[in-house]
């Protein structure tokens, strides 16, 4: 949980004093790349400038709601200021987090690029620690129970998400974080009740809820039905939605059997609710989707369909070796530690999913987010944000050589410090979990960096031969489904939450 507290630092940044004169959202760009003179120049028209764009944003003079996150998040000294200057008209003062939360959302559309989003709530939270500075001892405790807020509204609200979040789990994933003690119980369960009882939302534009509106009314005019989700997730989780993007490229298509082996956070899943299952298996840009019916581009997808797919961010994809019931079975581990059984309906398919899998992976996971902030006694795993890599392949290589040197550095010094025999029981566990962890994460780094070196892309659009020592990847829409069954049991997506806390015994466990 303490990798929810995330810490941005603004870069040097931008001036403007032709503000009154631009109206539209291009001219404030004009204005920034002028302003980086005036800061160097030590002047203070910078600072005028942010305050007459603050006003601006907040007024919501010529801008929507949904254009202020957008100047409020950039990664530069100029935004930074409009942000400062734009929280400034919000008094927190004697107000709860989780109202103070609501009351801002009131204002504008939380919306933009994740990292964008992110710096938002950070301003946020410095805003509300400076007016109730005796309520939360530290800006970075505001900032994490920030974040554990909005990551708690998608687990109880998200279309995906299986088991609820349990106010104990809540509290329980929450302790050592703040400045290496624990929140108040009662705080916590306050704000757990509270977005239980009422899920976060922010402001929409009056456009886009007449668009809605309409959009609804002509489907249902039609006889059509309205698309009511077009995300795998939430909408309320600026961190891990995962876009449904109708058109983006099918890598490969075919059927495969499923069956669900972990849980959720690597916790072994009950017996009864480990059936094989059958499905139409098609990966498209960087889900896959499973349906009872075969891929049809002109038909929309249902939300049952939704609820079936699975994210391939930060994912990884092997042979399972260890499991002996049944040929051609792959297993696939999910950013949030799910591990899933895959039956093909032979060697070259499997393998030929492997490859696509672990191609979209490494060619489009966006960066891990930075490490925690808090303490470090407890260990979890860091947030690995759902979005869309905006690297290029050359950055996004050079981003998994560089995570790559660093989990390999921090797993060798892990295993230079065994823990001693006489520590408790729950140490032991502790560093066996990390262990398993940096384990997998570099094997997961391994094959990114290997698939990138080897063409990436040019690897998922069949330009190339597949990597070396692998067979090539074919598409297969048209396997004859009569030919023998291949089954498997569904469960539905989440993203990923909490930390990683399974059950000691069962990191290694054997596939049944």
């Amino acid at each position: 949980m303490d990798s929810w507290c995330l810490s941005y630092c603004c870069n040097a940044g931008v001036k403007t004093d032709l503000l009154e004169a631009h109206s539209e959202m291009g001219s404030t760009e004009i204005l920034e790349k002028e302003a980086s003179g005036s800061l160097s120049n030590g002047t203070g028209s910078n600072t005028e400038a942010a305050k007459r764009l603050a006003k601006r944003l907040y007024q919501l003079d010529r801008f929507k709601r949904s254009d202020v996150a957008k100047h409020l998040g950039k990664n530069n000294e100029f935004s930074k200021l409009v942000a400062e200057e734009y929280l400034k008209f919000f008094d927190f003062t004697g107000m709860t987090l989780d109202q103070s939360l609501r009351y801002f959302f009131k204002a504008f559309s939380l919306v933009g690029e994740t990292q964008e989003r992110e710096r938002v709530l950070v301003h946020f939270s410095n805003r509300y620690f400076y007016c109730n500075p005796d309520t939360i001892p530290s800006q970075d405790g505001v900032h994490c129970l920030t974040c554990a807020m909005m990551l708690l509204n998608t687990d109880l609200h998200g279309h995906n998400i299986g088991k609820k979040m349990t106010c104990q789990e809540f509290i329980a994933n929450l302790q050592g974080v703040d400045e290496g003690g624990d929140f108040s119980k009662d705080l916590l369960k306050a704000l757990y009740n509270s977005i239980k009882n009422e899920k976060l939302e922010w402001a929409v534009d009056d456009e886009e809820k007449k668009k809605s509106v309409s959009e609804g009314a002509d489907e249902k005019a039609n006889g059509t039905h309205p698309k009511t989700i077009s995300r795998i997730g939430s909408t309320t989780n600026p961190f891990l939605d995962i876009a449904h993007d109708p058109n983006a490229a099918v890598y490969k298509s075919g059927f495969l059997a499923r069956k669900i082996h972990a849980d959720m956070d690597g916790k072994k899943t009950p017996r009864g609710k480990r059936g094989w299952k059958t499905f139409y298996a098609v990966l498209k840009g960087t889900v896959l989707y499973l349906q009872k019916d075969e891929y049809k581009p002109e038909k929309a997808l249902s939300e049952e369909d939704l609820k079936n797919a699975v994210s391939l961010h930060h994912a990884l994809a092997s042979q399972a070796t260890d499991y002996e019931k049944k040929p051609n079975v792959l297993k696939l581990k999910t950013a949030d530690w799910r591990v899933l059984l895959f039956q093909a309906q032979s060697p070259e398919e499997m393998q030929g999913w492997i490859n696509k899998i672990n191609c979209v992976a490494a060619v489009f996971s966006a960066p891990p987010f930075p490490a925690a902030i808090g303490s470090q006694k407890k260990f979890s795993r860091p947030l690995l944000p759902a979005t869309t890599t905006k690297l290029s392949q050359e950055e996004q290589l050079k981003s998994h050589e560089s995570k790559l040197r660093q989990i390999t550095t921090e797993l060798a010094e892990h295993r230079s410090y065994p823990p001693d025999k006489k520590v408790k029981a729950k140490e032991v566990d502790e560093y066996k979990l990390k262990d398993h962890y940096l384990e997998f994460e570099k094997t997961r780094y391994e094959m990114y960096v290997r698939l990138l070196k080897e063409g990436g892309l040019e690897l998922l659009s069949g330009s190339r031969g597949a990597p070396a020592g692998l067979k090539k990847s074919h598409s297969s829409p048209s396997l004859n489904p009569d030919t023998s069954p291949v089954t498997a049991k569904v469960k539905r997506n989440v993203s990923e939450r909490k930390d990683h806390r399974p059950e000691t015994p069962s990191i290694k466990q054997k596939v049944t």
